[in-house]
């Protein structure tokens, strides 16, 4: 014996079982959709104000698409997408109604809270408050950020 060639799809039609190429894209396709779907009805649910919201989801990928009313509603979208399982990259084709200044961004790490956060890029441990309040509503406690997690960070007025 030795090693045979086979039809690949083959199977799938004759016996019922399994799936050819075409259908396992089609499942694909559906569950990208319905991710794209649930990730936009999360970008509602938390209020954020982006007219003509686009979803689309390819792989690990989200791309986004719409107006925001702000900068700021603009990078927390960025966020909730990012910050969802699944999702490595998120290609931001969003426009802004009024440009303002853009937020940099931080991944928190083992061992990071607020206040340490707040010291690093502000020079004051205090200054926590604004990064809970820009990261809001993703973040609902000061004190529940996890590794991985990035946050906003603006730039202080």
């Amino acid at each position: 014996m030795g090693l045979f060639s086979f039809i690949k799809d083959a199977g799938a039609k004759v016996f019922g079982i399994g799936k050819t190429t075409a259908e396992e894209a089609a499942d694909t396709a559906a569950i990208a959709k319905e991710k794209a779907v649930k990730l936009s009805n999360a970008i509602e649910t938390l209020d954020l104000k982006v007219k003509d919201l686009n979803v689309e989801v390819n792989g690990d990928n989200a791309t986004v698409w719409g107006q925001a009313d702000s900068q700021a509603t603009r990078e927390k979208v960025i966020l909730v997408l990012g910050n969802t399982e699944g999702i490595a990259t998120v290609d931001d084709k969003m426009t802004v109604e009024v440009p303002e200044p853009e937020a940099q961004f931080h991944t928190v790490v083992k061992g990071d809270y607020l206040s340490k956060i707040a010291k690093k890029y502000y020079g004051d441990a205090m200054k926590y408050p604004v990064i809970f309040e820009a990261n809001k509503p993703m973040l609902t406690d000061p004190d529940k950020i996890y590794p991985g997690q990035v946050l906003r960070i603006p730039a202080l007025d």
